[in-house]
């Protein structure tokens, strides 16, 4: 014999309930109707599903197992219910994103765990890589947003940007640099002490070549590179080395005091840190959450960062 899982449901919603119009309310159905399958279900398995007089209404030993059946159908109802609600919401589902690593590990693996408390359900996919990478990544479908440095769009791109935080770089030490005890650092120092290179395909790699090759240097000390931002850290952490990177990884690690910027004001890359999406393919709601969550942490930054450098006598 096959039952109709509907009519199961609400057999299992009257007897958790007590009554047919309490179950009915339960379903979001009307009183009439639910008495009607009721009615059917009897007819149909030939024998009672409640006890005669009963209030509130006892079901007989077969009419309970029978609802034992439809509470599972029930839960498992409310369950999906509950998930598409929590998806359409942006409680729940997953969040694609790539990014470039000293920006992802600075800034955004923060934002990630802040975002994941008020969102626990929802789960975040990271992946890391340079505009050319992210933007292959964004047009294959394999990650929904990507984090990065950027300047201009070519027409019929596809992609549209939102800026999050204006570029700029800086030259970063470790807190006991020398150069940190001249009054006034001057540029032409900065060639007398080796470099870290920012990592092969970075933006940062070229910025770097251009500034050494502003203050006249006709060769460039290298002496660690291609490591992750945490080696970078540790390393400027045990040599008076430098490197350059922007700003905002740099006041991401203040908390630290271990690395700090020299007080040398260096020229502003002509790019911005975006957030790049596809045009042509809406964003889950979840994403779409993440993403305005992104912002506004960016937002706070952006004046936090702001109020910094207003405070700093940057040199020339």
């Amino acid at each position: 014999m096959k039952f109709d899982e509907r009519h199961l449901i609400q057999l299992a919603a009257v007897v958790k309930t007590g009554g047919v119009t309490e179950g009915a309310a339960l379903l979001g159905l009307a009183q009439p109707a639910v008495s009607r399958t009721l009615s059917m279900l009897e007819k149909r398995v030939g024998e009672p599903l409640f006890i005669r007089g009963r209030r509130p209404l006892q079901p007989t030993p077969l009419g309970l197992s029978l609802a034992e059946h439809g509470l599972v159908m029930l839960a498992a109802s409310r369950k999906a219910s509950d998930l598409v609600e929590s998806f359409r919401v942006g409680k729940s589902g997953v969040v694609r994103i790539g990014g470039t690593p000293f920006f992802m590990d600075a800034l955004i693996a923060g934002l990630c765990a802040e975002f994941q408390a008020s969102h626990p359900d929802v789960r975040i996919d990271q992946n890391y890589g340079y505009f050319p990478d992210l933007r292959a990544a964004l047009k294959a479908d394999q990650i929904d947003l990507a984090i990065c440095p950027i300047d201009i769009l070519d027409e019929g791109s596809g992609l549209e940007f939102q800026q999050i935080l204006p570029g700029r770089n800086v030259v970063a030490c470790r807190v006991t640099h020398p150069l940190l005890l001249k009054r006034r650092p001057q540029p032409s120092h900065l060639l007398d002490y080796p470099w870290i290179a920012p990592p092969p395909g970075s933006p940062l790699l070229a910025d770097l070549r251009a500034l050494l090759l502003s203050f006249g240097a006709t060769e460039i000390k290298i002496r660690y590179s291609g490591g992750s931002l945490m080696s970078v850290i540790n390393y400027l952490k045990s040599a008076d080395a430098l490197t350059i990177m922007p700003h905002s990884v740099v006041f991401a690690q203040r908390k630290e005091k271990s690395i700090t910027a020299l007080p040398i004001a260096i020229p502003h890359p002509e790019r911005a840190l975006a957030i790049l999406t596809r045009t042509d393919a809406p964003l889950s709601p979840a994403v779409e959450q993440f993403a305005g969550f992104v912002r506004s942490g960016f937002e706070s930054l952006r004046h936090l960062i702001k109020r910094h450098e207003e405070a700093v006598v940057w040199g020339l």
